[in-house]
């Protein structure tokens, strides 16, 4: 006769998996991007010649958020990484479970026709017929995880991208702005030294 607190461990288990699938995902996405926030700090600069200045207080407030978007994205990398080791641990889990209940099964093939099943007399057609519906079910739930644990894996490789383009882009705009602001000084100088010069 086979141990079946095998199987009751086994069925503690599906209980704890198939509640993930009552979870449904609510991710709501802001239109409120490093990009968009440059386009917008351009757009309410003052023109100045062919240059924008922009107000100290707003480059720095970009520059925060940038910088919040930065961390936001390596905790969200983090966090996603974490994700990935735990389903990697359940998909293990999982697999070990469905190799057991086969075993198990082709185990009862070889025995009597009548199985004790939580100390109930079962017919060997009812039992095996109950763990068939057990592996399906298992495989499903493998299946679920292993859906889970790629798409963890996209969404990780997208926030490594983001974090990487955020990076750039805000770099990129440091630098053509402290360009911008030294061409603008040395024109405002130059603009100075013409008019202290006609003055005398």
């Amino acid at each position: 006769m086979i141990n079946l607190k095998h199987y009751i461990t086994t069925f503690s288990l599906l209980s704890i998996f198939l509640s993930g699938f009552a979870q449904e995902e609510n991710t709501s996405k802001k239109d409120n991007s490093i990009n968009t926030q440059f386009e917008e700090v351009i757009e309410e600069s003052n023109n100045y010649q062919d240059y924008k200045v922009v107000k100290k207080y707003k480059l720095t407030q970009l520059q925060k958020n940038t910088v919040n978007r930065i961390n936001g994205l390596n905790k969200e990398i983090e966090d996603s990484n974490k994700t990935i080791k735990e389903q990697e641990a359940k998909i293990e889990n999982l697999k070990s479970q469905l190799n057991s209940t086969k075993n198990d099964l082709n185990q009862v093939t070889q025995e009597k026709d009548e199985i004790s099943f939580f100390g109930i007399p079962t017919q060997k057609g009812t039992y095996q017929t109950i763990m068939w519906i057990i592996v399906f079910v298992l495989v499903m739930v493998l299946v679920f995880f292993i859906y889970k644990y790629k798409k963890s894996k996209v969404l990780t490789k997208e926030a490594k991208k983001n974090l990487a383009d955020n990076e750039a882009e805000f770099d990129e705009y440091r630098k053509k702005a402290i360009e911008k602001q030294q061409k603008l000084g040395r024109q405002l100088q130059d603009e100075i030294n013409k008019h202290n010069k006609n003055k005398h």
